[in-house]
């Protein structure tokens, strides 16, 4: 047995600080003494300063993130900053974290969340004149299987767009950048310079300092006993101290977070789990090292490890049925008094990683432990934090579920900040947004996703990721026990929906890949059964509103910068940020006069729905707008029979006379009222059809039943994308969000700068227009061999990065990969050639006339426009 697992399986954890405590019972509570428990009652003398009664904004909790927002805001000129911290600051998870930094992230947004924390860290020390820690010796993520390496290829090209830094290296580099290592399973690496590590504690004091120079007020001990809202959108936040009335309030309390929402009616999906870590004394071979180690992941091991001093620390994620949730603390609240204690190391749990990383760094075994950590960190159900406004009620923000507080810290504060002075985000984030939970993200679905993502934590990260614990939740469709069995199914806003159907002989199941894997036969089968018959697609999981009243005309104009569509008629509309920026893509309905029907897509739901109550709220509009989303199945019938399977089951005319394109009316379907919409859905003959949760099971099976003589057959949400980019539609979240404008975007049909309406955004827009435009979306042809573009991917240009695609993927009906791409304007043109970065390799790719294929209504229009001039004259 090595030295380091004897002393590991003999010894008692020591404490990290003399500060924390190590309980008979698996943890223990002390409560933070002050001078208001000694006696004194009054508060300038408990706080050392006087209580300020109002405040503009009010940051509740004083771990790293807080603090960062209240120095953010402060420092942007924003008067009147004040944060409660209920013991003293960084209480919580703050003080015994483990303090990793990096620019690595491997979604597109939060890079520049981690982008931002970096640049603050390295100048925060001459800022405000309190040492941080800061240690930036870069960072080394080991490849040591094959999926691996083409991971690192997958977020190399994912990261050349970025200003960041990142570097795929070989095994040599690797050595070199941490001579300690054992080679002999390292492949690869994926570097980044400037990662590394800081102190959270001197972080959080240094961010205190600045946020105090620039006029915050920081109270501690202040809890937090009551929030109450006021009729006039304000709040008033009680403590033991006083009520501060404030013209919003930020939830960034860490894991008291979901107490502090209960209080207003909110359960959020957070919950603290155990990590552990440990730390080394002095190792020879450590201290005899002329430059600081790099830190590296493991991730086939799953642990990170660095320097710390002349030593290492080390901490791991255990796999899911090892981890231990908090969930007593979801239950019955965290302990009075609990803030800077730890719970009682667990070492079987981790002694699998302290194998595999004495392995891989050898140096480990006769190493000394001097202590060993084990604290609560917050996570949500898929491990991302809940960042801004709340939807339900107004200017409740909320900063919380962070497993990776320090180095989101610096950037959300800043992200948060600009988006409280400014009305609107600084760019998309969408991903992190508080409301893509629901009251479906119930405890039993918030345990089992918060198991899987600390156990899944390295696991490989491929396109199309699906994870399946927890599922499915109580949002499922009318059909979806009809669809189950037979398909391949995709978790979206916690409802179940088929991404591609199964046929006898098919390889089943889920199976991730980078490449084409084994929905790609399946799915082109889908596509031809809608270009060349009638398919069916289950669409219940977009977000659907009700808006009616005196006002609701008005207000949509306000909101939308298309006109509203007439009675019985579509369109699509969006909504623009102040600055002319995509905020939402909406199909808008009016049924009947004064009301409308609103949909969205399914990740937007909550998101959507709060901009547009806080509309109506600040413009005091007359209005009612219902959330129904859960009420309506939709359905999605589309193809050239699509019409003749229709009419067998109405007396509706469904005729191209009879029921025009964006015509909307309700009918009589298979015995059932519905709501439907004639479209071209993905670009071909369609309908949308709305229908009672309660009844759509029983429509579904009368549309399969009249359809058997016309080919009739399930598809997904695969075969939609890629006949939505055959036919050059964009897609909200890739070609258009809050970091791109409708102008450069290509949405300039739907965007009516000539409306009466002083819609949001409007004047920005004008202003954008007269400037003209820096870059342009194009659609791009990409010659490639078994993979294809997903989005985000990097476009070269003469060994330069000149754009980024946003979505991609194969075309079945002319057997090529498709992508649409920001490029810069001169790069635009019909025929421009460029090159698209996929897993390593530089794929020759050309701008291309769009659409590639024609839409049903346009393809109708030539055809009768061809037999009107083939007519012989009279």
């Amino acid at each position: 047995m090595s030295r380091l697992l004897h002393l590991l399986k003999s010894r008692l954890p020591r404490d990290l600080t003399a500060r924390s405590a190590i309980s008979r019972s698996s943890l223990r509570t002390i409560s933070c003494t002050s001078r208001r428990e000694s006696g004194q009652s009054d508060t300038s003398s408990i706080l050392g300063k006087r209580w300020k009664d109002t405040a503009d904004t009010v940051v509740i909790g004083g771990g790293c993130v807080g603090v960062s927002l209240a120095y953010h805001l402060a420092k942007s000129g924003m008067k009147d900053v004040v944060l409660l911290e209920k013991t003293e600051l960084t209480a919580g998870s703050t003080w015994h974290a483990a303090g990793l930094t990096t620019y690595y992230h491997p979604g597109i947004n939060l890079k520049k969340v981690h982008y931002d924390s970096i640049k603050l860290y390295e100048l925060l020390e001459a800022e405000t004149g309190q040492a941080v820690g800061f240690h930036n010796p870069g960072s080394v993520r080991i490849a040591a299987t094959a999926a691996r390496v083409d991971e690192m290829k997958y977020q190399m090209t994912r990261t050349h767009w970025h200003v960041t830094e990142q570097y795929f290296i070989g095994p040599e580099k690797v050595h070199e950048l941490f001579p300690l290592l054992n080679m002999d399973k390292v492949l690869a690496g994926l570097y980044t310079p400037g990662d590394g590590h800081i102190d959270p504690y001197s972080l959080t004091m240094a961010l205190a300092a600045g946020a105090r120079m620039y006029g915050a007020q920081i109270y501690n001990p202040a809890p937090v006993t009551a929030l109450k809202s006021t009729p006039d959108g304000k709040w008033d936040v009680h403590t033991p101290h006083g009520t501060i009335r404030a013209n919003r309030i930020v939830n960034a309390s860490g894991f008291w977070a979901r107490e502090l929402g209960q209080m207003i009616g909110f359960d959020h999906p957070t919950i603290p789990v155990h990590h552990q870590y440990v730390v080394t004394a002095t190792v020879p071979e450590v201290k005899a090292l002329k430059k600081e180690l790099a830190v590296i992941r493991d991730l086939e091991a799953s642990y990170y490890l660095r320097q710390e001093r002349d030593g290492l620390l080390f901490g791991p994620y255990e796999k899911m049925e090892k981890m231990v949730l908090q969930d007593s603390w979801v239950r019955e609240g965290v302990p009075p008094g609990f803030g800077k204690e730890l719970f009682e190391s667990d070492l079987d749990r981790i002694m699998e990683h302290v194998e595999m990383a004495m392995e891989m760094v050898p140096v480990l075994k006769t190493a000394d432990i001097i202590n060993i950590v084990s604290g609560p960190i917050t996570y949500t159900p898929d491990l991302l934090p809940m960042v801004g406004p709340h939807q339900g009620v107004p200017n409740y923000w909320t900063a919380i579920g962070f497993g990776y507080g320090v180095i989101h810290a610096g950037g959300i504060g800043k992200f948060l900040s600009d988006w409280i002075r400014n009305g609107e985000p600084p760019y998309d984030l969408i991903e992190c947004d508080p409301n893509r939970y629901g009251k479906w993200a119930d405890i039993p679905f918030m345990c089992a996703k918060a198991r899987e993502s600390y156990g899944f934590n390295n696991v490989v990260g491929y396109p199309k990721e699906e994870r399946f614990e927890g599922r499915p939740t109580e949002r499922t469709s009318g059909v979806y026990d009809l669809l189950k069995g037979k398909c391949s199914m995709g978790f979206h806003a916690g409802w179940e929906q088929p991404h591609w159907f199964y046929k006898s002989g098919d390889d089943t199941g889920y199976k991730p890949s980078f490449r084409r894997t084994n929905w790609f036969g399946p799915v082109g089968r889908e596509c031809k059964l809608v270009m060349e018959r009638v398919g069916v697609i289950d669409l219940t999981p977009f977000g659907k509103f009700r808006v009616k009243g005196k006002d609701s005309h008005k207000l949509l104009d306000r909101l939308f910068a298309n006109t509203m569509p007439k009675v019985g008629q579509t369109n699509i509309s969006h909504m623009l940020t102040p600055s002319g920026r995509v905020f939402a893509e909406v199909t808008i309905t009016q049924p009947s006069p004064g009301e409308f029907m609103l949909i969205t897509g399914s990740g937007s739901e909550l998101h959507d729905l709060r901009w547009i109550e806080t509309e109506a709220s600040e413009g005091g509009y007359d209005v009612e707008i219902t959330n129904i989303t859960n009420d309506l199945g939709v359905l999605g019938v589309a193809g050239p029979n699509s019409r003749a399977v229709l009419q067998k089951l109405t007396n509706e005319d469904m005729s191209d006379t009879g029921y025009k394109f964006l015509q909307c009316k309700t009918i009589e379907l298979a015995g059932v009222s519905v709501q439907a919409i004639r479209i071209s859905y993905s670009g071909e003959l369609g309908w949308e059809i709305y229908v009672d949760q309660k009844n759509m099971a029983t429509v579904y099976r009368g549309i399969m039943e009249a359809g058997k003589a016309h080919g009739i057959d399930n598809f997904g949400t695969y075969a939609m994308n890629s006949l939505r980019l055959e036919k050059g539609f964009r897609g909200w979240g890739a070609e258009m969000n809050c970091d791109t404008n409708p102008l450069e975007a290509g949405l300039e049909y739907f965007i009516k700068l000539n409306k009466p309406a002083d819609f949001i955004g409007k004047a920005a827009l004008q202003e954008i227009k007269a400037k003209g435009l820096k870059r342009k979306l194009s659609y791009i042809s990409v010659d490639t061999d078994d993979i294809d573009p997903e989005g985000n991917e990097t476009i070269w240009l003469n060994d330069k990065v000149v754009g980024n695609t946003t979505s991609g993927a194969y075309s079945y009906s002319s057997q090529q990969s498709l992508a649409f791409a920001y490029l810069p304007i001169d790069l635009t043109s019909v025929g421009q050639k460029v090159e698209v970065e996929l897993l390593g390799r530089k794929y020759p790719a050309m701008v291309i006339q769009e659409p590639l294929v024609l839409t049903e209504p346009t393809r109708t229009r030539l055809q009768k426009k061809a037999k009107s001039k083939a007519k012989p004259a009279v």
